[in-house]
């Protein structure tokens, strides 16, 4: 009798483990699945609740790309109604991982983090970033940053003042791609051709100052007037100048201001670095 009862309790155990571990991995996934907003592609600051003013965005959004532009870091601002039943950590890992913040290779990413009714705010760092940005310094910026400012209903005041001391504190870690470098660099072209031009109106000058003598009548002509070979001479210079310019100037990147020359997210993701926060 009590061996046939062992053998009908145990199928009957196992069939309940196996239950539990699909109603775990079905969890998992859940959480996974979670249906976070539409990646932006115009910008780094997302607001999804209308808090900041058009002006605001603006502002975070000029700051954050020229900060990228020289780093490669990325700092995105977030800001949502509600967590739903998520807490504030884990909906910003599933999101930095979601929209790839930070670039792939360097997962140098941050995320601001901010859920408007539930009164929640977030700063979490990519891995990249966990040595120049660590939790006690994410608590520091929350604490003294955003807290302050958003009891007082100044949301734009705590996310602005939160970014600027993320870029205190990562400014440095990475170096643009030289391209990026190459583009921003562009004067160097400029600056030649300003000294090409200062030193041929000096040999102007001096020819021009012996244009009493015979010889300098065979440099430059009988009203004073250069001759022909200088102007060929400086013209030369100065389009080969203007030649070198060009050539490292990438142009414009398409569209205007702002917005349409940002390249969005690079891939990136998150080890679960960062602090969190009530006010």
């Amino acid at each position: 009798m009590i061996l046939p009862l062992w053998m009908a309790i145990k199928p009957n155990l196992m069939f309940k483990k196996i239950v539990i571990c699909i109603s775990l991995v079905l969890c998992i996934n859940t959480a996974f699945s979670q249906n976070y907003p539409e990646k932006p592609t115009q910008s780094p600051v997302a607001d999804f609740t209308g808090t900041l003013s058009e002006g605001d965005k603006q502002k975070l959004d000029a700051k954050l790309k020229a900060f990228e532009d020289s780093t490669s870091n990325q700092i995105a601002v977030v800001l949502i109604k509600t967590l739903g039943d998520y807490e504030i950590i884990e909906y910003g890992n599933g999101l930095i991982r979601k929209w790839g913040i930070g670039t792939k290779d360097k997962n140098n990413g941050v995320l601001v983090l901010v859920a408007i009714d539930d009164r929640k705010m977030s700063v979490q760092t990519g891995y990249g970033l966990e040595g120049a940005l660590p939790d006690i310094v994410t608590q520091q910026i929350i604490q003294n940053d955003m807290k302050p400012r958003f009891r007082e209903g100044d949301y734009y005041g705590g996310i602005d003042a939160a970014t600027t001391d993320i870029i205190k504190y990562t400014k440095g870690e990475y170096k643009a791609p030289a391209k990026a470098k190459k583009r921003d660099g562009g004067s160097t072209g400029g600056s030649a051709g300003f000294i090409i031009i200062i030193v041929v109106v000096i040999l102007i000058i001096i020819f021009r100052n012996r244009g009493g003598g015979g010889g300098g009548r065979r440099v430059i002509g009988g009203r004073g007037g250069a001759n022909p070979f200088w102007w060929f001479l400086a013209g030369n210079m100065l389009g080969g100048g203007g030649r070198s310019s060009g050539s490292d100037w990438g142009g414009f990147s398409g569209g205007g201001g702002g917005g349409s020359s940002w390249g969005g997210f690079g891939g990136g993701s998150s080890g679960g670095g960062g602090s969190s926060g009530s006010w």
